[in-house]
């Protein structure tokens, strides 16, 4: 049968952390009773990530992807690309919910796009103050530079497959933003998205640095608008 459920997973320098994680996301998606697939993408890992993912991984759903250059976005792209589900989730290795792909499974077929939303008022958002405060103010810029409507667009998401092959080929972005324009894309394009409430429970503490992200995550809002106004 074929899956229903392709889940995309960016990994970098994860050799410590699969063996903890992967087996966890392996039984919460067991829990949806779904026919699925996991596609770990290690992108430029220099800790042996892919090897220590290809032991784990033997002899189950989980295939891994490998990349010569760390690119959190070009790791999704290549996902999405090879993703063949009926449903493609971007999740993270630290951040996932079998509620969340329930709720993608029950939607109903108008449904293109579903938004696992920490800024929804029923979501319950257990990250550091700072964190959240980032993902506002993130939001913030997304509507005030691209007109954007959504309330979220890090964190999971699952997309119908035609979506994914119709506008992941016309996404620029890599490393932060692939996902934000690839959901803008579809927010402009009329693909029907909803939202919903997660619980956001992170198994770490964030790796990446948020006043590194900061002005490039402005540049890179700035540079998606350009594409989008021309066409």
């Amino acid at each position: 049968m074929a899956e229903t459920l392709t889940l995309v997973v960016p990994v970098y320098n994860e050799a410590d952390f699969v063996p903890v994680a992967l087996p966890r996301l392996v039984a919460a998606v067991e829990e949806t009773g779904a026919p699925y697939r996991i596609l770990i993408v290690e992108n430029g890992s220099t800790d042996g990530t892919a090897a220590v993912t290809r032991e784990f991984a033997e002899g189950s759903a989980v295939e891994v992807i490998s990349l010569p250059e760390p690119d959190y976005g070009a790791a999704m792209r290549a996902g999405f690309l090879a993703a063949e589900g009926a449903w493609v989730v971007n999740l993270d290795i630290d951040y996932f919910s079998a509620d969340f792909l329930r709720r993608v499974l029950d939607q109903p077929a108008s449904v293109d796009l579903v938004i696992g939303s920490k800024r929804d008022p029923s979501s319950r958002d257990r990250r550091p103050m700072i964190r959240r405060l980032a993902t506002r103010v993130f939001n913030l810029l997304l509507g005030m530079i691209l007109g954007s409507r959504v309330s979220d667009t890090h964190g999971m998401k699952g997309f119908r497959r035609q979506l994914v092959e119709d506008l992941t080929p016309k996404v620029i972005s890599t490393r932060d933003l692939f996902d934000t324009e690839l959901v803008v894309r579809a927010e402009r394009a009329g693909y029907r998205i909803v939202e919903v409430p997660v619980q956001v429970e992170e198994m770490r503490s964030a790796r990446s640095s948020l006043l590194k992200r900061v002005p490039r995550t402005i540049l890179g809002l700035l540079r998606i608008r350009r594409l989008l106004r021309r066409g």
